[in-house]
Formats: structure tokens, C-alpha cells, sequence
């Protein structure tokens, strides 16, 4: 099936929780259906400012939705939103959900391709936090906690992605964290020690310590 329309009658809004965790299949009742009166909705609000990537990568984010997931999905410009909504050909009861992290992910920031990591993979969740949940901060020292996390022309949020193998989206005062559960443990713990003022020189020590752990894991 292709991309289609939503009809929006008796539809209610479903909202995210803060950490979005990749949803098992669950394989549909033989004789049952998740479409007609049956069918369940989610709506993904979209940031002004995202607005725009998301009409440029419509095709790479509506694809996978329509054509794996088996799920309707449109972009409704009127009320800035993603809406997806299950349908007779949906066989799996966890695809609403899944395609619905799917869309946050990339609506965070985060690229397609890794954003398809909630789709692809087991056990790969986003989780997001304010900086001011970590420490109270504002003005300057909030803007120089962001600093300490992005580092000079990034490299310190590379580093950390690098070495705990995740990836992350620094979007204002939000921090979002994409992985499996320990590396967005480990991220996690790097970052919110970055933020309550830890030296960078130190947070790279951690990080070199980390990265050799994964690599005897494997």
C-alpha cells in the first residue's frame, strides 16, 4: 500500500512519553483487524523549525511507515503534525507505536537513517531531559554547560557518541540520547557530569575507558 490519507473522525490525540522505548511485534489476531473502527492514532507534534527536514525527507520517513509497518501516515501542515493511523493491511499491533518513535526520533533531529534504528533493531531506545532537570542553570552558565557538552566544533559530543556508541541531538536546553539501554546508560552519565562542570580533560578519560570496555565486549 502507498502513503494515505487520514480521516480524522473520532480520532484522539495519544501523547508521547519523554522516553520512547522500541515496541516488540506483536503479530494481530488471526480473524482480527486494526482498521475501520478498530483503527488506533498517534499524532507527532513538529517544531516550526523541523518542519522544513521533514517535507525535504518526506519520502524516506513515509516509505518505511507505508510499506513495512503497513500503517497510513500524513503530514498535516495545518496543525504541524505527523499522523499515523493503523489500517485492514497493519498485521502487526506494535507498528503504530514503533512508527510513531520512528517520526519523534527524526523530528528531535536525529538523521533517517538513524532514526530507522527504532524500526531495524532490538533494544534501541531515545531518551530525553532538560539540562535544567540536571542542574539549575541559566544565562551564561547555562550556555557555557552547552559549551562544555558540544566542545569545540563538536567534538566532544562526537567523542561521546563514539565512544558509548550512541548518538546524540543537542536541540537548545534538551539533550536526546539514541541507543541501546547500557550505551545511553553510559552517554547519559557523561553528559550530566559535563554539565554539573566536570572538566572536559576528565569526561575524556571516561570515555577512553568506556571505549575500551565495548571493544572487549566484542
Amino acid at each position: 500500500p502507498g502513503v494515505h490519507k487520514l480521516d480524522r473522525t473520532d480520532s484522539k490525540q495519544v501523547k508521547l512519553s519523554e522516553k520512547v522505548s522500541i515496541a516488540k511485534a506483536v503479530p494481530v489476531t488471526p480473524g482480527s483487524s486494526l482498521g475501520g473502527r478498530n483503527a488506533q492514532l498517534r499524532f507527532i507534534p513538529v517544531a516550526t523549525i523541523r518542519i522544513g527536514a521533514v517535507k525535504k525527507h518526506w519520502g524516506e520517513l513515509s516509505k518505511p511507515i507505508a510499506q513495512h509497518l503497513k500503517l497510513q501516515v500524513r503530514m498535516n501542515l495545518q496543525s504541524s503534525q505527523v499522523e499515523l493511523r493503523t489500517c485492514d493491511q497493519t498485521r502487526d499491533a506494535s507498528a503504530i507505536d514503533r512508527g510513531a518513535d520512528f517520526v519523534k526520533a527524526f523530528v528531535l533531529g536525529f538523521s533517517v537513517k538513524d532514526s530507522l534504528s527504532l524500526l531495524r533493531l532490538d533494544n534501541i531506545y531515545l531518551k530525553s531531559f532538560d539540562i535544567s532537570d540536571v542542574r539549575p542553570l541559566k544565562g551564561d552558565h547555562l550556555s557555557r554547560a552547552i559549551g562544555r557538552l558540544a566542545g569545540t566544533k563538536g567534538r566532544t559530543k562526537q567523542g561521546i557518541e563514539v565512544s558509548t556508541r550512541t548518538r546524540i541531538v543537542l536541540s537548545d536546553h534538551r539533550v536526546h540520547i539514541l541507543g541501546s539501554n547500557d550505551s545511553v546508560r553510559q552517554a547519559t552519565k557523561v553528559v550530566t557530569d559535563l554539565i554539573c562542570g566536570r572538566p572536559t580533560s576528565k569526561a575524556n578519560k571516561v570515555l577512553r575507558a568506556i571505549a575500551g570496555r565495548l571493544r572487549n565486549d566484542y
